[in-house]
């Protein structure tokens, strides 16, 4: 299974940094009685591989060489793999980037590199044979994609951007069978589509008969691509305890604390 990581994104909500906003320290990790900062996207690449990715792909702009070089090409046993967005062309374009990894009878797990979320295993509960997104209770749902589901948990709606939007479900997370994937990269690539947001997308598909499903097991999220959102992070993990970290492979030295 592969685990996609678009982190092409410029980080304008949080800059000025020295380094991309996925290598953000936010908390700390522990290995072998040693504390050291702990880069953000860690936690996602901790929790994609828990669901049982065992190949991960980071979509990177070309000025992020700073990730390859914290990530290597391998991390707790798992092969990562690297490919460019070469112009920012949105989540989407960014997502899709790694089509051609992607086998059709293959499951891909999709998070955001900038984000914290519990519980850690939400993601392992996704069934492989359905599109579902996981999804978490926000007190303000208008930034994030809110999700409209029915009593047998289908998706009916995404809601994109809503400055009023009917639901405090976002999605955070998501599981797609490869084959399904494809299709979806199919739908995105008709010249009238081409869409920044896949919660757009999302709808397009919904709307031509398809099924995706919401899992309402997540509990907390934070996005930490604001200074607001950083800070709100620290708080949970202060009051969190996650369990010791595997070292990188790749050398300690390029971490973005410096």
């Amino acid at each position: 299974m592969w685990g996609i990581i678009p982190a092409a994104g410029s980080g304008s909500r949080i800059q000025p940094l020295a380094f991309s906003k996925e290598l953000l320290p936010v908390g700390s990790k522990m290995h072998n009685g040693r504390e050291s900062p702990k880069a953000v996207s860690e936690y996602l690449v901790e929790r994609m591989i828990l669901a049982g990715a065992t190949k991960l792909c980071f979509v990177i702009s070309p000025g992020k060489a700073d990730i390859l070089s914290y990530f290597g090409s391998r991390v707790w046993g798992v092969d990562i793999a690297y490919v460019v967005q070469q112009t920012p062309n949105g989540l989407c374009d960014a997502v899709f980037r790694a089509a051609p990894l992607v086998s059709p009878d293959e499951p891909v797990v999709i998070g955001l590199p900038d984000t914290i979320w519990y519980p850690m295993d939400a993601l392992a509960s996704l069934p492989d044979d359905k599109f579902s997104l996981l999804l978490f209770p926000v007190d303000d749902a208008s930034p994030f994609d809110a999700v409209i589901t029915d009593l047998e948990n289908r998706v009916t709606c995404i809601e994109v951007k809503h400055p009023t939007p009917g639901s405090n479900w976002i999605w955070g997370a998501m599981k797609i069978p490869g084959h399904i994937f494809h299709t979806l990269h199919q739908l995105w690539c008709k010249a009238e589509r081409r869409d920044e947001y896949f919660g757009t997308l999302l709808n397009a598909w919904i709307t031509l008969g398809g099924e995706v499903f919401g899992s309402h097991t997540g509990e907390e999220y934070v996005d930490t691509g604001t200074l607001d959102g950083y800070q709100r992070a620290q708080f949970m993990l202060n009051q969190k305890r996650e369990p010791d970290s595997v070292p990188l492979n790749s050398s300690i030295l390029h971490h973005a604390a410096g």
